[in-house]
């Protein structure tokens, strides 16, 4: 069974009129998987130790501060906010966590969280690119800590390279960051060379396309890069930072993949799961800013994870 994770609160985060970071997106996604079902599942916020899994207290406290004045954009960068934003941010961490719980405990095969703000820009210290807080590295985080797994693994496909995750796990060989994404493009990391550095070295794999890259380098990148890595690594859950910002016709990336091409991505890393990781595979929704496109991509990769 697939768990399809999808809390309205996520409606409530607004950065204003005009941005592409828009309420509308949740319910794209949601309109994505219409002829599913969402999963039943209590609210939950992330606790602020939950949330210091992946954060600095002070980075946390900054937010919820800032957020409380009544800014519009978090003084670390170009994170736009309201005055939900930090409830919802914690939502959506705890919306993550619940996937991973429920995918761990078995009642789930896997699992999809349609979340916003979205996070893999986070760091530990700093919101940047619409994000606040990082829900997939919490979720890995979550994952070690409450159910004692070893080994994650986190397979980014958005456009944007996930900075965040990357800096949060550099050091740390437990957690395998692998990303596809655009170059020279948002936010300017995840060059080849990037690799992680002292316990973590050789667990950071990026794979830097220029714009108009699609299905051939993607998906040849997950096949025949990911794939032999993973035969070593071995993770014992799998993770996705989903992001449909990679589609063909996104305003804010210049990639070209296409609904089947997701398909197949997922069946790539599902295989992956269901070889090393007993089937346990959490996917989390990152970017995708047009919003046909957004629900034509989710209804794809679900209906792949549903196999």
């Amino acid at each position: 069974m697939t768990a399809i994770l999808a809390d309205a609160i996520s409606k409530e985060h607004d950065a204003g009129y005009g941005h592409p970071e828009q309420p509308a997106r949740f319910d794209a996604a949601v309109r994505g998987v219409a002829g599913f079902g969402l999963t039943r599942f209590e609210r939950r916020a992330a606790s602020v130790d939950e949330l210091a899994l992946c954060h600095t207290r002070d980075y946390i406290r900054l937010v919820e501060r800032e957020v409380k004045a009544g800014v519009g954009e978090l003084s670390t960068g170009d994170a736009q906010v309201c005055e939900r934003s930090y409830e919802v941010a914690r939502c959506a961490a705890g919306t993550v966590m619940t996937a991973v719980d429920l995918v761990v405990s078995g009642t789930a095969g896997n699992a999809f969280a349609i979340v916003r703000p979205p996070g893999h820009h986070a760091n530990a210290d700093r919101g940047m690119g619409f994000c606040l807080f990082n829900n997939v590295a919490i979720g890995a985080r979550w994952a070690q800590q409450k159910h004692g797994l070893g080994r994650v693994l986190i397979a980014d496909w958005d456009v944007h390279h996930g900075n965040g995750t990357q800096d949060i796990f550099y050091e740390d060989g437990s957690v395998f960051f692998f990303s596809t994404h655009q170059s020279p493009w948002y936010p300017g990391t995840g060059a080849a060379h990037e690799t992680g550095e002292g316990a973590g070295k050789g667990t950071t794999m990026n794979c830097p396309f220029l714009a108009g890259s699609g299905r051939a380098e993607i998906l040849g990148a997950f096949e025949q890069k990911l794939g032999p890595a993973m035969r070593a690594f071995r993770p014992d859950l799998v993770m996705i930072s989903a992001g449909f910002d990679s589609r063909l016709g996104d305003p804010l990336g210049k990639f070209r993949l296409r609904d089947e091409d997701f398909a197949d991505l997922t069946r790539i890393v599902k295989e992956m799961a269901d070889e090393y990781a007993g089937g346990r595979l959490v996917s989390v929704m990152e970017g995708g800013y047009d919003l046909e496109g957004l629900a034509r991509g989710v209804g794809a990769h679900v209906t792949a994870l549903k196999g």
